[in-house]
Order: structure tokens, then C-alpha cells, then sequence
């Protein structure tokens, strides 16, 4: 597999098998992907595993909240507005989900379950929650645990193990603290749900788009 093949390859995946990931497996995905770039070689990233019985009981709570409506209190705040073109691709981006699901617009029972079933992380088996020091400047701190996200990305998909990066996984840090025993002075940034993909499902397999270079690169006059 290539760096390109890898690059493009890989999706965020909305539905995964049951089936645990080896915690080998885990251990070398996590190894390759610790080789990323950081500022100064600082490697500011930490990395709780969630998984098994713990894991269901972050399900089961994280779903209770987000049913119920609890607003959330992640330590990054969350992004709201987005300015125009970038809305339009989020609002495209939730149309082609619920297409691809057969879901129509008025079936707020179906949508109800698709949002139900991110807070449950998609049944994923692994959820792995990065963190940094509250010491440590957070725009550059975050810039590095970007970079070594998606190598764990790539490297899991390499492996045949799917991944999906979601702030709902993080949208009540003090559930993850009290389940994963992460201090205080740690920022909880994101979390990455792991797993094997359900590869026959629709929500795994539509068609992806990208804007082209024109809409996001500048050349410099010559």
C-alpha cells in the first residue's frame, strides 16, 4: 500500500463489526503513528484506551446525556458557525449520510437513531481519547496531536481497522475523566473510535468529494 493509496483509502467509518482489536495490534498502530512531526520533537501527545466494559459504560452514559439533551462542556469548544462555503459542505455532508441511509428528511425517528448511534461511537470496540498538558500552549499542542491523529488514521487502515475522529466522543470530559481516571491538569482534546469496518454497509461505502485545489491554493504571481 502507498502513502497515496493510504491517504485517499481512508474514510471515517459510521459503522463497525464488534469483533475487538488485538491489543498488539493497538500497540503497533500506536508505535507507527508516534514517529509523527512535533514542535521541537516535544511529542506533547497523551493516549487513554478505551475499551470493553468500560467502553459500554461510556456508551451507555455518553448516550443518556446526549439524549437527554445535556449541552456540551468539551475542554476545546466546539465549533458553531462556520463561515459560508464551509457551511454548505458540512450542511452537503449530512444530506449524502442520510441518503446513503435511505433516511428521508422527515423521518425524525431514523435521524434520531443515526444521532443515537454516535453517541455509542457506531459500536466501535476501541475509543482512543488524546490528551495534553494544560501547560503547554494549546494552538500548537493541538497542531501536533493533528499530526499524530492521523497517522494513527493511516496506520489502522494499513492494518485493515477502520477509524472515525469525533468530538461527540469528548463532548463530556468529566464522564471520560471518571471512567478513564484522566487528572484535571490534562486537556481532553479528541477521541477516535477504532474497529473493523462493516464494509457491506451504505453509510461506509458512498461517494466522497473534496473541493478542488483552485477553491483552497494560492500560486504567487511570478
Amino acid at each position: 500500500m502507498t502513502v497515496e493509496e493510504a491517504i485517499k483509502g481512508r474514510r471515517s467509518i459510521r459503522k463497525f463489526k464488534k469483533d475487538e482489536i488485538p491489543r498488539d495490534l493497538l500497540e503497533e498502530i500506536l508505535e507507527t503513528a508516534s514517529w509523527a512531526p512535533s514542535w521541537g520533537n516535544t511529542q506533547p501527545w497523551e493516549f487513554y484506551i478505551l475499551t470493553g466494559k468500560p467502553l459500554d459504560e461510556f456508551r451507555e452514559k455518553n448516550q443518556e446525556k446526549m439524549v437527554n439533551g445535556e449541552p456540551f462542556s468539551s475542554d476545546v469548544p466546539m465549533q458553531e458557525d462556520w463561515p459560508e462555503h464551509m457551511g454548505r459542505r458540512y450542511g452537503e455532508m449530512g444530506k449524502i449520510l442520510m441518503t446513503s441511509m435511505s433516511i428521508k428528511r422527515r423521518d425524525r425517528e431514523a435521524r434520531s437513531k443515526i444521532y443515537q448511534n454516535m453517541a455509542t461511537l457506531f459500536d466501535a470496540p476501541c475509543l482512543i481519547v488524546a490528551c495534553m498538558s494544560r501547560d503547554i500552549r494549546v494552538e500548537y499542542g493541538m497542531f501536533d496531536i493533528g499530526l499524530i491523529m492521523q497517522n494513527i488514521c493511516l496506520s489502522a487502515y494499513e492494518k485493515g481497522i477502520g477509524s472515525c475522529i469525533m468530538a461527540v466522543a469528548i463532548g463530556y470530559p468529566e464522564l471520560l475523566r471518571e471512567i478513564l481516571f484522566i487528572p484535571q491538569d490534562r486537556l481532553i482534546i479528541i477521541g477516535a473510535a477504532l474497529g473493523y469496518p462493516d464494509k457491506d454497509s451504505p453509510i461506509n461505502n458512498f461517494e466522497r468529494t473534496r473541493a478542488p485545489l483552485t477553491e483552497f491554493v494560492k500560486f504567487p504571481a511570478l
